[in-house]
């Protein structure tokens, strides 16, 4: 029951919201957020490690009780129910800054999207997941679309297109998957656990994997179908990107690991190879063209890009350390990413502008803050006993071992992220103050609030890792078992 009071409290919560006038909004979501991130961390305590869903419910739901409302959590499930749940009040607590049009409405769509981002990780049904993956969209397509840019609508409107189109194909998928199953009776199951024990010929399973694949590589999002996200992350609010960014390109990586490798495990044999490759390409586009960047949040935009690449890719190897890094990986990028716009935010807002080449000097006024960004910085590019470094290596070494020359191609990701991370800090925080720069005022005490349990997970999760891994590790062995 754990897991429904999860899902439906953020839902209650949004409503109360709603009902709200003024900004006291903003402190009302906080607080129900923080009772979220209480649930969660109860669950997470509360876990015991083995393959089996925990907390969980089951109702029927639709098709005569074939198709049911029913979520759990397992160790896969797990790490990304903890960061949506931390991430969420520290979002809401970094929009405190800005003045909103509309509070209530705007701090209520945080919450419909903390709800269905954890539908989407707790599912247990396949349409109810295809539910919470679809819902997911809305309430940050209305975020970037009131409170975005000045290309807002063109590109909410590209957004959106992309991924409806990508997720028709995945609906396609498991209606043909639903009617697959069956019982004498002729009752069909929606239930995932259902379709991991199909028996599929190898030319159904190429189709699917392309249905399912085409719809999650558009939401992380994988080479080629990439183009929606950097002008999306740019021209939506810091709070819908950090969103975007910290946990709904998760929901890709997730969904990949819950349905395509068990449910389609020769379709992964057979076009995996294709996956990875283009994953690989990802990492090295995303990184270079992050080198290049002029304005600090498309610069991270393409970080980003690049670094679920090699979640993809570790994925795809189909090895215990390829998925297990990418768990731990999309833990850390999540807090790494979400705290890297945060820091872009704030300098953008002390110094109206996001280009990189019209700052400098800003550290000889911001101690605390180039404490926060060092900090975020090491995460990101990997350094040892941090929390990048944990995951890198363990996707590293499976895509390795699945093919040296992937292998070594995508190890350049280390590199090209230290080029362009620390060139953004040497640009921004070092060298002659600018006149935008001048007297730049250092970070208060609520913004803070945000940066120190960020830090505090970076080097939580790279000093004691196994806190985090040994979790996983049942729920992932007994989902590769149906790939070997």
């Amino acid at each position: 029951m754990l897991t429904l009071i999860i899902l439906l409290f953020p839902v209650l919560a949004a409503l109360l919201v709603l009902a709200v006038r003024g900004q006291q909004a903003k402190q009302i979501a906080f607080i129900a957020a923080l009772i979220e991130l209480g649930l969660a961390g109860y669950a997470f305590f509360s876990f015991v490690p083995d393959a089996n869903s925990q907390f969980g419910f089951d109702y029927p739901w639709l098709a005569q009780g074939t198709i049911r409302f029913t979520a759990g959590i397992d160790g896969v499930s797990l790490l990304l129910v903890v960061l949506t749940a931390l991430l969420t009040p520290l979002i809401i607590l970094s929009a405190f800054r800005h003045t909103y049009d509309r509070p209530s409405v705007f701090y209520a769509l945080i919450l419909f999207m903390e709800a269905a981002l954890l539908g989407v990780f707790t599912a247990r049904d396949a349409f109810l997941f295809y539910l919470y993956f679809e819902a997911a969209l809305l309430p940050v397509y209305f975020l970037a679309a009131l409170w975005g840019g000045e290309n807002r609508i063109p590109v909410t409107f590209k957004f959106f297109v992309y991924t409806i189109f990508g997720s028709l194909f995945m609906l396609v998928a498991l209606v043909y998957l639903y009617f697959k199953t069956g019982t004498p009776a002729g009752l069909h199951s929606s239930a995932i656990t259902a379709l991991y024990n199909l028996n599929l010929s190898p030319t159904e399973q190429s189709w699917i994997f392309w249905a399912f694949f085409i719809a999650f590589a558009i939401k992380m999002p994988v080479f080629p179908f990439h183009t929606w996200q950097p002008d999306t992350y740019v021209e939506s609010p810091t709070p819908a990107t950090m969103l975007l960014a910290g946990i709904m390109l998760k929901m890709g990586v997730y969904g990949v690991i819950r349905l395509m490798l068990p449910i389609v495990p020769e379709g992964v044999q057979t076009w995996g190879m294709t996956a990875l490759v283009l994953s690989v390409i990802g990492i090295v586009y995303g990184a270079i063209i992050a080198i290049r960047q002029r304005d600090m949040k498309r610069l991270i935009a393409y970080s980003s890009f690049s670094h679920v690449g090699l979640m993809a890719a570790g994925v795809f190897t189909l090895s215990l350390n390829g998925v297990q890094g990418a768990l731990v990986q999309m833990l850390a990028h999540g807090i790494n990413v979400v705290g890297m716009f945060f820091v872009a935010d704030i300098i953008a807002s002390r110094t109206s502008t996001r280009l990189i080449d019209q700052m400098g000097g800003i550290t000889r006024y911001t101690p605390k803050l180039t404490v926060y960004f060092m900090i975020l910085l090491l995460g990101s590019v990997a350094l040892p006993l941090t929390n990048g470094f944990v995951g890198e290596f363990l996707l590293l070494s499976g895509v390795f071992e699945y093919n040296n020359i992937l292998g070594a191609v995508a190890g350049l990701t280390i590199i090209f992220g230290a080029v362009y991370m620390l060139r953004l800090f040497q640009k921004t925080m070092f060298g002659k103050t600018t006149p935008l720069t001048e007297g730049f005022n250092d970070v208060s005490g609520s913004e803070s609030w945000v940066f120190i349990p960020l830090c505090i997970m970076v080097f939580w999760i790279g000093m004691v890792p196994n806190s985090f891994l040994k979790l996983t590790e049942p729920a992932v062995a007994n989902l590769l078992q149906f790939v070997k």
